[in-house]
């Protein structure tokens, strides 16, 4: 069953998240995950509207997780954390 890695993101560090964004890009094709969703417009139709908005693709739950914890994204992920607030969730498909 696919999974989804759900991120919000806001930005704190527009010049820093830059060097982030080819490095996740290649760890998430390493790790077996594709884009759905990067950035765009959203519209927030409850709640508070969402910063950056980022939903990708895993063949599961199992790899999305070793795809968050690996050593692929060791070096974007330090960097995002520095660049960003965020709140990463991974959702089981149907």
């Amino acid at each position: 069953m696919p999974a989804y890695l759900i991120a919000e993101i806001e930005v704190t560090d527009p010049a820093l998240y830059e060097r982030y964004k080819p490095l996740a890009a290649a760890a998430i094709a390493g790790g077996g995950g594709r884009y759905l969703v990067r950035g765009g417009e959203t519209v927030a139709l409850e709640g508070a509207p969402a910063g950056r908005l980022v939903i990708l693709e895993f063949p599961n739950a199992a790899a999305a997780q070793a795809f968050y914890d690996g050593p692929d994204y060791a070096e974007a992920r330090r960097i995002r954390e520095r660049a960003a607030k965020s709140r990463v969730i991974i959702a089981d498909g149907v």
